[in-house]
């Protein structure tokens, strides 16, 4: 019996791996089509106003091309992959990108909720909710800070801390409760 347990562990690793490694970004337009309504928490339009939606457009400035030759980048900013990593979905490098998806939208609903080709169709309704996890969905909690801290860290040349619980709230795109009749 120990032997199956990590036999299984395994298993269940690789299929959730190749689910994921099969998904594709699909950018923020496909996302937005149904998440800019209030019933969705309005997510789309919280993240055009957030600076993750400007995240590729600060690394075409002057001062982020100061920062990156003083970091001793060879490129301008906007073609470093150190630079990219946070500045992009996928880290500008994703092979698994589909017609749609956009590196200058910068840091998008995929970054922290997955490649999205996967589930797209599935996380609307409700009793589906568990078959877009499997598909790849990546459910947001503010409690566990390590996608975010992935970016917000010590790494960045401009990083300022990071506190999560504050910070979150100005992502924060949480679905309305239904009210009960």
């Amino acid at each position: 019996m120990k032997i199956r347990i990590p036999v299984l562990a395994f298993v269940l690793c690789f299929a959730v791996s190749g689910v994921l490694a099969q998904n594709k970004y699909i950018g923020t337009k496909m996302c937005g089509a149904c998440h800019k309504q209030a019933k969705t928490g309005e997510a789309y339009t919280i993240w055009a106003k957030s600076p993750h939606a400007n995240a590729f457009k600060t690394l075409q400035s002057e001062k982020a091309n100061e920062i990156a030759k003083a970091k001793g980048l060879k490129v301008p900013a906007a073609e470093a992959a150190e630079c990219l990593e946070c500045h992009v979905t996928g880290g500008g490098t994703a092979e698994n990108v589909d017609k749609t998806f956009k590196m200058e939208e910068g840091v998008t609903c995929e970054a922290c909720h997955g490649a999205a080709s996967g589930y797209k169709t599935l996380h609307s309704k409700p009793e589906n909710k568990e078959k877009a996890v499997k598909a790849g969905l990546i459910r947001g909690d503010a409690s566990k800070d390590t996608l975010c801290v992935t970016c917000h860290n010590e790494k960045s040349p401009t990083f300022k801390g990071f506190k999560m619980e504050e910070d979150w709230k100005k992502i924060a795109h949480q679905l309305p409760t239904k009210e009960k009749k």
